[in-house]
């Protein structure tokens, strides 16, 4: 499983262009911005008028964008209050969470969510001074029966030494990258997959 998450900033006519780019190479989308309900939504439709898949989007925690839209995925922030409330209430809606720790893992795990993003994995510079998850995190977090995905400096210098077990991985800054960046990162994927699990 390969996630692309958007950039946290306003959304463009450029972004979305990027998407849907490089779109036969990921597998989902998360839709992480500050731009109000509103705006989301107008850029999410702009999106799917260029015939990015709907089932590929998945909205960071706006339930009213994911009704709005005709959506069926969010993704929440570790232990969010509305995660509980919604997998109750909602049961055709599919649910993921951000974790840093294998507590919040089989919090999630508990709650049957769909998978967690995990790290962050390697030295990234939006965790600038942070270090990353040990080996030993990574081995108990990898021992839980719900799909991990690794976050955190994912790209094609790392991949090589992604600890094996992880069901995906997810970035943000990779996916800005060439076209040919992103396939080559998608071959690496495929390899990871093939050797690795």
């Amino acid at each position: 499983m390969i996630i692309a998450i958007t950039n946290y900033h306003k959304l463009t006519k450029k972004d979305s262009a990027n998407y849907c780019e490089i779109e036969p190479y990921i597998d989902y989308l998360i839709v992480r911005s500050p731009m109000c309900t509103s705006e989301k939504i107008e850029w999410i439709n702009q999106l799917k008028q260029q015939h990015f898949p709907k089932d590929k989007i998945i909205i960071h925690s706006d339930y009213r964008v994911l009704q709005s839209c005709g959506l069926s995925r969010i993704h929440f922030r570790e232990n969010d209050e509305q995660i509980r409330a919604l997998k109750q209430h909602c049961s055709d809606i599919k649910i993921s969470m951000s974790t840093h720790s294998c507590h919040a893992i089989q919090y999630a795990e508990d709650l049957n969510l769909d998978f967690v993003l995990y790290g962050h994995v390697f030295e990234t510079k939006s965790k600038k001074g942070l270090t990353p998850r040990s080996f030993t995190e990574i081995n108990e977090a990898l021992k839980s029966d719900i799909p991990v995905i690794a976050l955190g400096g994912i790209n094609l210098t790392t991949m090589p030494h992604l600890p094996k077990g992880f069901q995906g991985i997810a970035g943000i800054s990779i996916f800005n990258h060439s076209i040919k960046t992103v396939q080559a990162l998608h071959r690496a994927w495929l390899n990871y997959e093939t050797t690795h699990n």
